[in-house]
């Protein structure tokens, strides 16, 4: 459980929710951690293009990149 609550994605700019719906497309909800970053658009925004920086670079495979995500969680005692 976050120690900080995230936004209600409902609420949120349409941009922010458009990310937050395909989340929950693909995942079956949306990433807690992006529900938080969700609550400073400017922070949102920084940690999406890191993301969105990683697949364009191409020097990463997807997969790669997932499992490194999931390692992370895991070292910060989240639940992936």
């Amino acid at each position: 459980m976050a120690r900080i609550e995230g936004v209600d994605p409902a609420r949120t700019e349409k941009r922010i929710r458009a990310v937050l719906e395909a989340q929950a497309k693909k995942w079956g909800g949306p990433l807690l951690n992006h529900l938080v970053y969700a609550r400073r658009p400017t922070i949102f925004g920084g940690a999406r293009a890191m993301w969105g920086g990683l697949d364009a670079s191409g020097l990463l495979a997807p997969s790669l990149v997932a499992l490194i995500n999931r390692r992370v969680a895991a070292l910060n005692g989240c639940e992936f």
